[in-house]
């Protein structure tokens, strides 16, 4: 990354610099500010911590992009052309992106190396997506008249990420925005800052013009809002908790910015009496442990058939047991830290509150001997409605444990909660995974499955869960608004100009 690297002290670390235009950037004040690596502790990178000047500047490249640049005049074709080439830069990458990522988050490098390899699939798939915007032409009630759409790009949007997959979070809103002809600006979470910026420096490898693709860092959160408020932004594309997505939300309307939100979840899985068993352990460690638990689809309510309830419980408590904490690059670690301390102490407190609340401990619960930001995998039982831990997203690897009799009552406990981002069916009865799919308030259903995504498959929450769709191709068509054009064919004539039509 020799394009983006100054001087930097050695104990924060490299030093990197922000993308404005056809420029690398310091902040305009001169400030930085330091990321953490969550396995050592130690800060590893310097990173510039934009102010309002900087936003301004950021959004004005994008918006000269989107008006005045190359990037104007290039057909969807073109735009395919420069994403197909990205993806290959990206490809040719993949180890040192993901170990970035790592680096930056504590996410365990077989998993971030897996994303990683997966951000090349959504750019090409949106490659294809890039030549074929289509409007239609629509039938008149009249001979003279021909009326037809076209879909025409929004602007520049601006994009927030979060730090638990900056990566891959990212990917999902600038692939569909570069296909449908947009500009961007990316404000990446400070927690997890570089990986953002790796990725906007082999755009510009791939040779997108200046200012289609920019990205600014900072830990005050009056950036992110001097970012969505900005006048000049035609769309936010924000992923994090709903608290920060209400705000958000709200900031964005005072301009009648229009918004995608992709927010929180409290996601359940439903485990019925005749479910493969041995499946249905691997699909629950999958759904809150991989990850170490901090991803919004996390399966962080296990709701199992009383008659299983048992076998179930004691089989995941026997595997949880086992599982390997430490380096996150090392190929033995099966779980990596928390991202950062904040969080860490988040949820620390949240179990806490869930045992005065009455809830047993079964297994883990505490900080392991490592240090840093680990936490023992955790699994509380005796939990139920009204409680903080069955109700609020934790983040985190912890898993709220209750039971029901019956198909109605699992599905009633599914949809009590506010968020509606994803869920997990468990039976062997396709009838019933088919049918309970269908009455589950959410936006992602796996059945027999869990933690699966796709750059073709529509990803997005129900209720506090978010608004819009990432992902499929119609996410593209959410970039772009559409226009009608009327166009009289017939030999001009002199109608009477107080009436329509």
């Amino acid at each position: 990354m020799a394009d983006t690297e100054v001087e930097a002290p050695e104990e924060t670390g490299q030093a990197y610099r922000m993308l404005i235009g056809d420029e690398w950037r310091e902040a305009a004040d001169g400030r930085t500010f330091v990321a953490l690596d969550p396995y050592s502790g130690e800060g590893w990178a310097t990173v510039p911590e934009a102010g309002r000047e900087d936003v301004d500047a950021a959004v004005e490249a994008a918006r000269d992009a989107f008006r005045e640049g190359p990037w104007k005049n290039m057909t969807g074709f073109d735009r395919a052309h420069l994403m197909r080439r990205f993806a290959d830069v990206i490809e040719r990458d993949a180890e040192e992106l993901a170990q970035i990522e790592t680096r930056g988050n504590g996410k365990l490098l077989r998993e971030t190396r897996a994303q990683a390899g997966q951000l090349p699939r959504w750019l090409r798939y949106f490659a294809g997506i890039a030549d074929k915007l289509e409007g239609e032409t629509i039938p008149a009630d009249r001979p003279d008249l021909f009326v037809y759409t076209r879909h025409q790009p929004l602007g520049v949007v601006a994009i927030i990420t979060p730090w638990n997959s900056p990566m891959a979070l990212l990917m999902w809103k600038l692939a569909p925005a570069l296909a449908a002809g947009c500009t961007v600006v990316v404000k990446p979470s400070p927690f997890t800052p570089v990986s953002t910026i790796a990725l906007a420096e082999r755009a510009a490898e791939a040779g997108f013009p200046p200012g289609v693709f920019n990205v600014i860092t900072a830990e005050a959160a009056e950036v992110g809002a001097a970012l969505v408020g900005h006048p000049d932004v035609a769309k936010v594309s924000f992923t994090g908790s709903t608290a920060v997505g209400a705000k958000v939300g709200a900031a964005a309307g005072a301009n009648i910015t229009p918004v995608a939100l992709e927010l929180g979840g409290k996601s359940a899985q439903l485990v019925f009496a005749d479910a493969d068993l041995g499946a249905v352990r691997s699909g629950l460690i999958a759904g809150i442990f991989a990850a170490t638990g901090q991803t919004c689809v996390a399966g962080s309510r296990l709701l199992v058939h009383e008659s299983v309830r048992d076998a179930v419980l004691d089989s995941l408590v026997e595997r949880t047991r086992t599982i390997a904490l430490g380096d996150p690059r090392d190929a033995a670690t099966e779980m990596g830290p928390m991202a950062n301390e904040p969080q860490l102490e988040r949820v620390m407190g949240m179990i806490d509150r869930a045992r005065d609340e009455g809830a047993t401990v079964a297994v883990g619960g505490g900080q392991p001997s490592l240090g840093g930001c680990f936490l023992e995998p955790t699994i509380l039982t005796e939990v139920g409605a009204g409680m903080e831990i069955f109700e609020e997203e934790v983040f985190g690897p912890v898993l709220a444990v209750g039971t029901f009799s019956d198909e109605d009552e699992a599905v009633r406990m599914a949809n009590s909660s506010r968020y509606g981002l994803a869920a997990g069916v468990w039976t062997e009865n396709i009838r019933r995974g088919l049918r309970v799919a269908g009455e589950l308030d959410a936006g992602t259903v796996w059945v027999n499955g869990y933690r699966m995504v796709a750059p073709y498959a529509p990803f997005g929450g129900f209720k506090d869960s978010g608004i819009g769709r990432e992902s499929g191709w119609r996410s593209a068509l959410e970039f772009t608004q559409t226009k009608t054009v009327w166009v009289e064919i017939g030999e001009p004539s002199d109608r009477d100009p107080f009436t329509i039509g």
